[in-house]
């Protein structure tokens, strides 16, 4: 089979080479891939992988062997998957059942390359703030894949949602996906938030912990600004208004049951992932 390996001299660092089929495990199922949708997380990658690897994480396809276990989706089923040992940018690939799931048969292949781990990153996040019904729940960085992602499954949820994004000419589209408010900066957003989620880092992390009310979490998912964090003194000097506050992050492929929500999301046809950029898979060198 044919798949991009990593070559340093290479145009994008990538090289289109053949290489030997996968070799499933009895808990993996062997997938035909049809479509997949490089993030910042693999690119970043890029860098520190071994000449000759295969890299890429997540994607969609048909099942063309199950796992020899009996568990997971059947020969022919269209799925989502999500593999941490990275071998996605290939023609086909292994897949652990506990990463995979089934997706409705209409659902473009594109579309469901986009899931696994901005949007299964966002319902993730979500969850780990508990009830946010009637809640302000505050996403910084809503303009990201994660992002929108996140605005739409909150408002959903019924929480009172505050996006943060610097493009301003993204607002009115946050809006459509169901922000109550949206900043371009958290300079101005006044009133304390029940809990948030921050895609930046940097001085954006710090800031959204400031306006933490007491007992809240912001949960630390994305590194845009490649920038540290530089709490000032009393940032966690507390009172009865700021008790209790928390900072946390999580790793998606620690994570269980990401399977059933793959799965939940990939059946959802409202969620909005945006305008995808298409192109033919030969051509992921001259992307990158």
């Amino acid at each position: 089979m044919q798949a991009w390996t990593i070559d340093p001299g290479a145009l994008g660092g990538l090289s289109l080479q053949d290489t030997q089929e996968p070799a499933p495990q009895a808990h993996e199922l062997l997938v035909q891939v049809e479509a997949f949708a490089p993030h910042p997380g693999d690119l970043a990658a890029l860098s520190g992988q071994a000449a000759g690897s295969i890299p890429g994480w997540d994607g969609s396809g048909t099942v063309i062997a199950p796992a020899a276990d009996g568990t997971g989706p059947r020969a022919g089923d269209h799925v989502l998957f999500l593999g941490l040992a990275a071998q996605g940018w290939a023609q086909r690939r292994a897949v652990p059942v506990a990463m995979t799931a089934v997706a409705p048969p209409e659902a473009s292949w594109e579309h469901l390359a986009t899931l696994p781990v901005p949007a299964t990153s966002a319902l993730r996040a979500l969850r780990k703030l508990a009830s946010i019904v009637g809640r302000r729940i505050m996403i910084v960085g809503a303009g990201s894949a994660v992002g929108r992602i996140a605005v739409q499954l909150a408002a959903r949820a019924g929480a009172h949602v505050i996006a943060v994004a610097r493009d301003e000419g993204q607002h009115q589209e946050l809006r459509r996906l169901g922000a109550d408010e949206v900043h371009s900066t958290l300079a101005t957003v006044t009133t304390r938030v029940h809990g948030a989620i921050d895609l930046i880092g940097g001085q954006h992390l710090v800031d959204a912990y400031a306006l933490l009310e007491a007992g809240s979490t912001v949960i630390a998912l994305g590194h845009a600004a490649g920038a540290d964090e530089h709490f000032p003194y009393g940032a966690f000097v507390s009172d009865t208004t700021t008790a209790n506050r928390s900072i946390t992050s999580f790793f998606l492929g620690s994570e269980t049951d990401l399977s059933a929500e793959m799965a939940y999301l990939a059946a959802d046809s409202s969620l909005d992932v945006g305008a995808l950029d298409v192109r033919p898979w030969t051509r992921l060198a001259e992307w990158v």
